[in-house]
């Protein structure tokens, strides 16, 4: 089907609800988050070590419980689980910007990222869920809606900081209650159009989906392959900037460089989705972005013994930047559409969860050994080989074929 024809199919009211709460979450939740650290450590007067245990908390709290939302949202219904979360955004950012001692910053961040594993998993996995519906219904390639979906949150991780500074210019503790004056609004929104009961989504009373879901090969298959590509995405934040410091002298450069790649994102995640939609089936989209991915490191890799600086020295950063931009492209709302013809079909909840748990676990104990990687003292190119190892090799752990 070709991109016209999907023009004019419109998505349903419950569609894009679901996606401007994508966009809403990512602005209130990147109007603060990524100012705390220097707020933890210049205001409240942490040492690194503190900061970093911190924003590490955040990060479990959020990622490592996805897939009890996802259970949770399968159990009672989105709503519910979406309006749970977004009480507790609101009150974990209230008492964020309160906070001055060590044990109230921590609760107050553990509230916040207990939050997003609450409302996240529902969300994506209804989005999903409404995606293939959608497909069913003539409307075009799922991948399409998640393709928006992805578009929606990278909006708002780039308007996000944007508000955030203009608000930390008056105090970090306005900044935070803007932060949570989004989810009330989030909140009062959905409260008033989120259905009481979504059409087709069976509620769940049975046990044992966790035992179902660790004996399902192509799944923790394709859990494997995505946190193997999350860890290499995660380089954005830990080797990157070491690269770019290499070459310049100064760090200065990463945010021209994140800029780029939300840019691109924006401007080129709808027309690679529909091309690839046409042209390749998941297993190959992933493929493909597995091996763009790998190419940008190796790039790195290759002009690395030469000890370009400047311009020149900056130049394959840049290579690295806008090809994992473009693997991501390909990769990551495939995955998500890849999910229901996987899952069990009453536990897309815990299986949305369970893919993003199981990949941050990986991108933990990847970061790890990444980091020690890079302080080695090894030959300059050979971390670069290493990581651009890791997406090759994940290449032979995509599953086969669509059904479970």
């Amino acid at each position: 089907m070709t991109s016209v024809a999907l023009a004019r199919t419109p998505l349903s009211p419950l569609l894009r609800l679901l996606i401007l709460t994508q966009l809403a979450f990512n602005i209130g939740f990147f109007a603060v988050l990524p100012f705390l650290a220097e707020h933890l450590a210049d205001v409240i007067g942490m040492a690194g070590w503190l900061v970093g245990l911190v924003l590490g908390l955040r990060t479990f709290s959020q990622q490592g419980l996805f897939v009890v939302g996802g259970a949770l949202a399968d159990r009672y219904g989105v709503r519910p689980v979406v309006l749970a979360g977004c009480v507790l955004r609101i009150a974990g950012f209230g008492w964020l910007g309160y906070a001055e001692r060590t044990w109230a910053v921590v609760g107050a961040v553990l509230l916040i990222g207990f939050a997003a594993a609450l409302f996240s998993p529902a969300v994506e996995s209804e989005v999903a869920r409404q995606a293939v519906a959608w497909e069913e219904k003539g409307g075009g390639e799922r991948t399409r809606v998640l393709a928006l979906f992805t578009v929606a949150g990278q909006v708002g991780a780039f308007v996000g900081p944007l508000l955030g500074a203009l608000l930390l210019a008056v105090d970090f503790r306005v900044t935070c209650l803007a932060g949570a004056g989004v989810f009330v609004l989030v909140l009062a929104g959905h409260a008033w159009l989120l259905p009481q009961h979504i059409p087709g989504r069976a509620r769940i009373t049975r046990k044992g989906g966790m035992r179902t879901l660790v004996r399902n090969r192509p799944f923790l298959a394709l859990c494997c392959a995505y946190g193997a590509y999350l860890l290499a995405y995660n380089q954005l934040y830990l080797a990157l900037p070491e690269e770019v410091e290499r070459a310049t002298g100064s760090q200065a450069p990463l945010a021209w460089l994140f800029a780029l790649s939300s840019l691109l994102v924006v401007t080129a995640q709808l027309p690679v989705t529909v091309w690839a939609g046409e042209r390749l089936d998941p297993r190959r989209s992933m493929a493909a972005g597995l091996l763009l991915i790998a190419v940008g490191f190796t790039a790195v890799a290759v002009a690395r013994p030469a000890q370009l600086t400047g311009t020149a020295g900056l130049l394959p950063a840049t290579v690295l930047v806008v090809l994992l931009t473009l693997g991501q492209m390909l990769i990551a709302p495939v995955a998500r559409a890849w999910i229901p013809d996987l899952a069990e079909p009453d536990r897309l909840g815990l299986y949305t969860g369970a893919l993003s748990s199981a990949s941050g676990l990986i991108v933990l104990l990847g970061s790890a050994a990444t980091g020690t990687l890079l302080d080695t003292g090894l030959p300059a190119a050979m971390p670069w080989l290493v990581l651009a190892a890791v997406p090759a090799a994940a290449i032979g752990l995509l599953p086969r074929g669509k059904s479970r």
